[in-house]
């Protein structure tokens, strides 16, 4: 197993498969990098470099006390990306890990990085404020808490068999098997940080690190996510992305990398092989 120590001496887990241009993939809450098994093994198999590591209080990384917001789960990721000294990398974010990544942008730069794809991304900012009027209403993230404190292992089966895939939509079929790899890889996080990061994935506003973006951007979201709605996050997101492309996913809920997980293969694929990086 391999693991990057963080600035604060954390174990951050990390898988590295194939070679050829690196792709480094941020994971959603409260899963892992396994997470992103379909869609590491398909860029993979087809030339690239496939990165992704647990998140801090995630699968096999180091379950610390602090550190379960933003700012910190970007210096983690920058440690994992100077470890490896990877340079000209495509990063991409799902859901939380969408946040991860352009709150990196925000505080490190793009030096590193060639390209970015946001799937089904929190950003640019969920919570509902005043000068937020479209955000999700705080009482849907106190009501994940009270959940998450009452009994987590069925808000993780909630979850799974309801929003996050879509199955309480009318004709959406996701396999048991999908459903409890999500359940199983939500228990694998620490209580406190799958606790903590609700309020980091949901509180914290992204709007400033989205305008530091000066490298090709894909914004992809499904129009009927119930998790993170497409004009919350993916439309919101690439409106403030210059030159950013938004992909809609028609009909298409949250966790996209399991239902839709040979398109969105391809798309990254052409997108990780499109051009040159415009600096």
């Amino acid at each position: 197993m391999s693991f990057v120590t963080a600035a604060d001496g954390a174990q951050i887990f990390y898988k590295d498969w194939g070679s050829g241009k690196p792709v480094v993939f941020s994971h959603g809450w409260p899963l892992n990098s396994d997470s992103w098994e379909a869609q590491m093994l398909f860029l993979a198999s087809n030339g690239c470099r496939a990165i992704a590591h647990d998140r801090r209080g995630h699968g096999r990384s180091t379950q610390t006390w602090h550190g379960n917001e933003m700012d910190t789960y970007a210096d983690d990721l920058a440690a994992v990306l100077d470890a490896l000294d990877l340079r000209e990398v495509t990063l991409v974010g799902f859901s939380t890990g969408g946040g991860e990544v352009v709150r990196y942008v925000g505080r490190h730069g793009t030096a590193r990085v060639a390209k970015i794809a946001l799937v089904s991304a929190v950003p640019p900012f969920m919570l509902q404020t005043p000068d937020n009027p479209g955000g999700v209403p705080i009482e849907v993230f106190d009501g994940l808490r009270t959940a998450s404190l009452a009994d987590r292992s069925q808000l993780y089966r909630d979850l799974a068999d309801g929003p996050f895939f879509g199955n309480n939509r009318p004709g959406a079929v996701v396999s048991q098997g999908t459903r409890d790899a999500f359940w199983r890889q939500s228990l694998q996080a620490g209580h406190r940080n799958a606790l903590e990061s609700i309020a980091a994935f949901s509180a914290t506003d992204f709007r400033k690190d989205l305008e530091a973006i000066d490298v090709p951007t894909l914004v992809i979201h499904g129009d009927d996510d119930q998790v993170v709605p497409i004009d919350v996050g993916g439309k919101a997101s690439a409106a403030r992305i210059p030159g950013a492309t938004l992909t809609v996913y028609e009909g298409a809920p949250h966790g996209i990398t399991d239902t839709h997980k040979e398109r969105l293969g391809a798309d990254l694929l052409a997108f990780v092989n499109s051009g040159e990086a415009a600096r």
